[in-house]
């Protein structure tokens, strides 16, 4: 089923308040973890892929319909026994269609060398499409010679609708990136870049053809307007135009 996904820019000052208008209407995630009294939330790792003449970024900056999105995705912080996940994100029209296979983080490497995902893809009794996926995933990586382009870290606090199957609602924070990482990187927290100084990204996403009643009203009191926020977009762009101004630093 494709979801729909809207995005909104929001100022931090404004971050405890929204809060407190969702409350009555969602439920926590239960991977969010509550560190020294703050609220509920997790670390997002993205390492998105491209091509060298950057299709998949052009393609965003264009607006063009169908498209779609490559990326390895890890949560929380560096342990043992980690899942991966190597994703695709489907943008057809307005919405959304993911597919993912995992692998465990000591196996990334192998299987990106090698593309054997018979191998190293985990087996879900509940998903039977894990194999597909990850051989979808590896054919556009090696037809396109994809490379590792822009990682993105954030913290989320994602909650769920109590009263609306489906709906997910999404708080991310503190949103950095590098450009042209390796994928060893996908834990490195060091000389990554702030997309946004004062913002946060709300992000409310649902499979009916019309945003619930009490989520519409939210966005109505605070007067969010939808955007087009790509994090892979806006991260890339602000990792090279650091790099740009250091560059003009040093040479003048």
């Amino acid at each position: 089923m494709l979801r729909l996904e809207r995005k909104y820019l929001v100022p931090n000052y404004l971050m405890d308040e929204l809060r407190d208008r969702l409350k009555p209407f969602v439920r926590k995630d239960r991977y969010a973890i509550s560190v020294n009294g703050k609220n509920p939330e997790y670390v997002v790792r993205s390492i998105y892929f491209d091509s060298r003449n950057l299709d998949c970024y052009v393609e965003k900056k264009e607006g063009i319909l169908l498209r779609k999105k490559f990326r390895i995705r890890a949560y929380g912080n560096k342990g043992e026994n980690k899942k991966i996940a190597f994703e695709i994100k489907r943008k057809i029209a307005n919405r959304i269609k993911k597919h993912r296979s995992f692998v465990h983080l000591e196996d990334v490497s192998n299987i990106l060398n090698t593309g054997n995902v018979e191998l190293y893809v985990m087996q879900d009794n509940g998903y039977n499409g894990a194999l597909d996926d990850a051989r979808r995933f590896f054919y556009h990586i090696k037809k396109n010679h994809f490379l590792p382009t822009c990682l993105v870290v954030y913290e989320r606090e994602a909650y769920h609708g109590k009263f609306d199957k489906g709906v997910r609602v999404t708080l991310d924070k503190n949103i950095r990136s590098i450009s042209y990482p390796d994928i060893d990187d996908l834990y490195h927290d060091g000389n990554l870049n702030f997309l946004f100084k004062n913002h946060f990204i709300l992000e409310i996403k649902y499979f009916t053809h019309f945003m619930p009643v009490w989520a519409r009203s939210l966005i109505q009191e605070f007067k969010l307007r939808n955007e087009a926020l790509s994090k892979y977009v806006i991260g890339y762009d602000a990792s090279n135009e650091n790099a740009y101004r250091a560059k003009t630093i040093v040479k003048y």
